[in-house]
């Protein structure tokens, strides 16, 4: 990898800008009224298997995981309905300050860092099954950033934003983008036909996410793309960090891996098509966790050495190894959906 295209936590989460969160009026307040009616919460089965046993892993800020015993996701069970996610959803500072502050200040890495690899990525996937054009819906479009420079490219007739945060929905609308300002639930799949559906850092949020990639199959075309990115429980730093790490938890109640996510296409009519984990932060993110105090590396001298005495030699070429061998925790598929269906 060009060293231009290596970015730290910093450049898309920077540290002052995070520390404020914790200042932003109501978000905690908003957790905890779901929390508090954790009696309500609703049992499942696994959302990517359908399997329905199970074993307990962690409890993480109140709510409490389990591992399917025949794909290995892990998930949030039981968990907020549909109606409490919307509701917990709905009006939520978090969002409003992602918007306003860290996807302002930080879009211009993010274009490059980021998005322009990750459209270069989808552009390759659709040469692979020879889309050559026609519709892309993106599902979680965000601040806008991946359909802006989607439609920079000049290579698809039609672009669609679905985005249903209201501040999200705005900016994607300022930006240009064709957007539709409603969940996927409330979207009747009838009316939209695609040639590629893309959601990144999207699944891991949704309540029933075997609905959402059965919506993703609805809109469609017969061979038609997926392509998903999502954070992966075997990663490097979700598998030592476990609970203590960023990726799990909070907002993220399911935590899909390559087992996992291949069932759950397969299931709902996908062939795989390629599965990698392009991540960049694993190394740094436990390498700050042991600085931090959060995790002993005593008994572990060779990792000692990689993410703190010789962190400036080996950090980015252990970094690299994690990335191109499909150790990162973030992890990106794409799939075809079958032309039979």
């Amino acid at each position: 990898m060009a060293p231009d295209e290596i970015f730290s936590e910093d450049d898309i989460r920077p540290a002052a800008l995070m520390r404020n969160l914790s200042a932003v009026p109501d978000i905690g307040r908003k957790r905890a009224d779901l929390l508090s009616r954790s009696a309500e919460f609703v049992t499942i089965d696994c959302p990517a298997c359908g399997g329905g046993e199970h074993r307990a892993e962690f409890v993480k800020n109140g709510f409490a995981y389990v591992a399917c015993q025949g794909c290995g996701l892990v998930f949030n069970n039981p968990r907020p309905d549909q109606a409490m996610l919307a509701e917990y959803y709905a009006d939520n500072p978090l969002y409003d300050y992602w918007n306003n502050e860290i996807f302002l200040q930080t879009e211009a890495v993010r274009q490059e860092k980021i998005f322009a690899p990750r459209v270069d990525r989808v552009l390759e996937f659709c040469r692979a099954v020879n889309i050559k054009g026609g519709t892309v819906l993106e599902v979680g479009s965000g601040y806008g950033t991946f359909g802006v420079e989607l439609r920079s490219r000049e290579r698809f007739d039609r672009i669609i934003a679905v985005e249903p945060t209201e501040a999200l929905a705005a900016t994607c609308v300022e930006r240009g983008l064709e957007t539709i300002s409603r969940s996927y639930e409330d979207i009747d799949a009838r009316t939209i036909e695609a040639d590629v559906v893309v959601s990144f850092e999207v699944i891991e949020h949704l309540f029933a996410p075997d609905d959402f990639v059965a919506f993703c199959a609805r809109v469609l075309k017969p061979g038609g793309l997926l392509v998903l990115s999502f954070p992966s429980m075997d990663g490097f730093d979700t598998m030592l960090l476990r609970e203590k790490s960023g990726s799990v938890g909070g907002e993220h109640i399911n935590m899909f891996h390559a087992e996992s996510i291949t069932a759950l296409l397969q299931r709902l009519g996908f062939r795989i098509l390629d599965l990698s984990t392009p991540g960049h932060l694993d190394a740094e993110l436990v390498r700050k966790a042991v600085l931090q105090g959060q995790l002993d590396l005593d008994r572990q001298p060779w990792l000692q050495k990689v993410l703190i005495t010789e962190w400036g030699r080996l950090g980015q070429p252990f970094q690299a190894f994690l990335r191109e061998n499909g150790l990162s925790s973030h992890m990106l598929v794409a799939a075809v959906k079958d032309d039979r269906k």
